[in-house]
């Protein structure tokens, strides 16, 4: 038994300000950290630097004492969980980086669960889906045509599927409240690929932690 994905829907499920999650396939998590890094949009290459085992509040706690302000720098916690290799993002994340097609590179599948909680232009979860260095499937978890949204987009016949089985979880559904629906939809996504994050481990548990800086 696993923990699936679908409590992400909760509030601050894994700090202030929502959650970036990549899972993947086919990676060590040395390799899902630097090609992770090298999706960073600011310029210049950035290192990965390891700095231990951390909880999520001790690796903000570590980031405040390195840049003044948690925020100011990003840092990711890596576990796995199964055949799936994840990363969570923590500290000024949100707009950083480029989509991660290129993390899929060489046969990998990676998947990416993102959602600018806090944000004030009220932009709606999101699940990707890349392999081989291509995008595969990509959808607005509160399935509403918001921010330029229409249904699953991507390779027809994968979007079909999971159409499909949206519609089978009685999605969409504008009646339902968006959380309700963030989180059938997760259901629905953590089914159709077999994705799992464990909860303990990565809200309240240690996991080994780097920070991405400026090489």
């Amino acid at each position: 038994m696993t923990d699936g994905t679908t409590w992400l829907a909760e509030p601050q499920s894994i700090a202030f300000g929502g959650y970036r999650v990549v899972l993947a396939r086919g990676l060590t998590a040395d390799e899902l950290t630097a090609r992770l890094a090298a999706t960073l949009t600011y310029p210049g290459p950035h290192d990965v630097v390891a700095i231990g085992e951390h909880t999520g509040d001790s690796l903000l706690a570590h980031m405040d004492d390195a840049y003044g302000y948690s925020l100011d720098g990003i840092g990711l916690r890596v576990g796995r969980s199964g055949e799936l290799v994840y990363a969570v993002a923590h500290g000024g994340w949100q707009g950083e980086f480029a989509p991660p097609g290129p993390v899929s590179d060489d046969g990998a599948h990676v998947f990416l669960l993102e959602y600018e909680e806090e944000n004030g232009k009220l932009v709606p979860p999101q699940f990707a889906y890349f392999h081989d260095g291509r995008p595969v499937v990509s959808f607005n978890l509160h399935l509403d045509s918001s921010w330029g949204y229409e249904g699953v987009e991507g390779d027809p016949a994968t979007a079909a599927r999971l159409e499909a089985l949206l519609a089978d979880a009685g999605l969409p559904d504008p009646e339902r409240e968006e959380r309700e629906v963030h989180r059938a939809a997760l259901g629905v996504v953590e089914a159709f690929f077999g994705l799992s994050l464990p909860k303990e481990a990565v809200v309240g548990g240690v996991l080994p932690a780097v920070l991405l800086e400026p090489a």
